[in-house]
């Protein structure tokens, strides 16, 4: 039997778990069509979940990524007394060294990673609810361990239920800014930086057709992705820095998303770009959900034009297109880069979850929080951080 079969023959088999919690009953599929209609359901204004687990992000994720590297898809869905829908969890299932491991879809791809939940549930949910979906978990499928990375402590001013799991802080810190409603646009970025920013916008806008522009026809956007599909890589060795868009899939995988329109407007992933008649120079694109816009990817130009902080300038822009239309946070994505710092003058708080599931998953959990915690340490203790960019260096 193969794995996918083995998942998808235990989707009927949920008993009825605690009396303490409103999980009454739990499925397992092993094909995103089964869970379409369901998890496009969950993801209305009435529940909560980031736009990184949108069924139209995961789902090509899965088809054109994830199949390549061997993971099958593990949609946990439970439900209440009378069937509804209470959270999805959208996960994938890979074998690693003999250990059967469940983790969200997405890989590198997705900032945060959290279920999708009823609102009234998650607001509501306790450790037996969570207790009770583990079990559920446990005694229907054959995964040796969950490995729950990235998670923010909350969204939307609504916390996450599954930090009352055992957690640790995530290896990675991601840059936060937040905007508060109708305050003047220096509060979110200071005069003096503007200032500064704009007299190196005075350069570039002396270039023909100099322009800031956020992409809405097909067009648009197949142009700007074939600049940074051009452009992207040569920064990368620039860098000395491994291209996780040389991937398998991984090309094919943005431009579907890129192309593919929300029901309520926009698309998918919104791509901003600074150009000029003669090239694109600078595009950033991120996922916005009407609260919160959170990046995704960027380059900037390799000619002379990049002396002028073009992804700077850009920045600028984005953080005010947002402002402008109510959103109440930015974040910069994963990692401590130096201009993010510019913006970003907070923390999102992220942390991550080791869950055993059986004597070989206790052992794999343990591991993987070992190495967890010795990726936060080396990257928040400047002289080790230090020394392993050096050795990556060395070793490319």
């Amino acid at each position: 039997m193969t794995m996918a079969a083995a998942i998808e023959s235990r989707t009927a088999e949920a008993p009825a778990w605690s009396k303490a919690s409103r999980i009454a009953s739990v499925d397992i599929l092993g094909d995103l069509g089964q869970a379409e209609t369901i998890w496009r359901r969950l993801e209305d204004q009435q529940h909560i979940s980031t736009p990184y687990q949108r069924f139209d992000f995961l789902s090509p994720w899965q088809r054109l990524v994830g199949e390549r590297e061997n993971l099958r898809p593990f949609i946990v869905i439970a439900y209440d007394v009378e069937r509804r829908p209470l959270l999805l969890l959208p996960l994938a299932l890979r074998q690693e060294h003999g250990v059967r491991v469940a983790s969200f879809m997405g890989g590198k791809h997705a900032t945060f990673n959290m279920a999708l939940w009823d609102r009234d549930f998650a607001a509501a949910a306790n450790r037996a609810d969570l207790d009770t979906l583990i079990s559920a978990i446990s005694a229907q499928s054959e995964a040796d361990v969950l490995a729950f990375n990235q998670q923010p402590q909350s969204w939307r001013d609504l916390r996450n239920p599954m930090a009352m799991l055992p957690h640790q802080v995530s290896a990675n810190d991601c840059p936060l800014l937040t905007v508060v409603p109708d305050t003047p646009p220096t509060e979110r970025i200071s005069n003096s930086f503007r200032r500064r920013l704009k007299g190196k916008e005075r350069k570039l806008s002396a270039l023909p057709g100099y322009r800031y522009r956020v992409a809405t026809t097909d067009a648009e956007i197949g142009r700007l992705l074939e600049a940074f599909f051009r452009i992207k890589p040569l920064r990368m060795a620039e860098q000395k820095l491994p291209d996780v868009f040389a991937d398998p899939g991984v090309e094919d995988f943005i431009r579907d998303v890129c192309l593919t329109p929300l029901a309520g407007g926009g698309h998918v992933i919104d791509i901003h770009a600074l150009e000029c008649d003669d090239e694109v120079i600078a595009i950033f694109a991120g996922v916005a959900d009407g609260h919160r816009f959170s990046m995704m990817f960027n380059t900037y130009t390799m000619s002379g034009n990049s002396r002028y902080s073009p992804g700077l300038i850009l920045v600028r822009n984005i953080v005010d297109h947002y402002a402008e239309r109510g959103y109440h946070a930015l974040d910069l994505g994963i990692g401590s880069d130096s201009y993010k710092r510019l913006f970003c003058k907070s923390d999102e708080p992220i942390f991550d979850s080791f869950i055993p599931l059986s004597l070989r998953g206790t052992l794999a959990a343990a591991a993987m929080s070992g190495v967890n915690r010795a990726k936060h340490l080396v990257k928040h203790t400047p002289a080790l951080f230090h020394v392993a960019q050096k050795l990556r260096s060395a070793l490319r």
